[in-house]
């Protein structure tokens, strides 16, 4: 089932996601489901929690569009629980990101090229692995969504104001996408 993505401006956005619990979600496999559904149909390579309405530590990837560059990410298809980022090394590299939450807008952001992670996968078995390249930026970036933060965020203060306008626009739906969406300054009864 495809979900509504909810666009910048919302507070859920920027909350601190809370861990989950096997217990709490024993049918995980449905929303995980779900939510790749509402990734492929928006587009996407990634997709937070947060980012359809749930603050909960989850966020998926799917990072088979970059297979051609790197190979290694045939394939490469997962779903982050609990996720904990223990480690970024090497020298920050920048890449062209956009974001689900925030469409049309696109900019350089720069991360660490090497991440080392702990997570649980749906079926609440625990990884600790090592990602560098694209992999990496992309599992940063939906990371960065569960910890309420966002990819303008890293912008310098004068490319922030920049597309401030943007931003706002967004947050009252005045944007055109082809996904559904949420947007939290939308006037109601348009």
């Amino acid at each position: 089932m495809k979900m509504p993505i909810i666009a910048y401006g919302d507070p859920v956005l920027r909350k601190k996601a809370t861990a989950i619990e096997p217990a709490e979600y024993p049918h995980i496999q449905g929303l995980v489901n779900d939510m790749f559904e509402t990734m492929y149909g928006a587009r996407g390579v990634g997709l937070a929690a947060p980012q359809v309405g749930l603050s909960m530590r989850l966020f998926i990837v799917d990072a088979t569009p970059f297979g051609d560059e790197e190979p290694e990410l045939n394939d490469f298809k997962k779903a982050f629980i609990n996720a904990q980022i223990l480690e970024e090394t090497g020298e920050e590299w920048g890449f062209n990101e956009g974001c689900l939450s925030i469409p049309d807008i696109r900019e350089d952001v720069y991360r660490k090229p090497v991440i080392q992670i702990s997570y649980y996968d749906e079926n609440w078995k625990h990884h600790e692995e090592t990602f560098k390249g694209m992999a990496a930026r992309i599992i940063q970036h939906e990371y960065d969504h569960i910890e309420g933060k966002l990819f303008t965020d890293k912008l310098s203060p004068l490319r922030r104001r920049l597309i401030e306008k943007k931003l706002n626009d967004i947050s009252r739906g005045i944007v055109d996408v082809d996904y559904k969406m949420k947007f939290p300054a939308a006037k109601k009864g348009r």
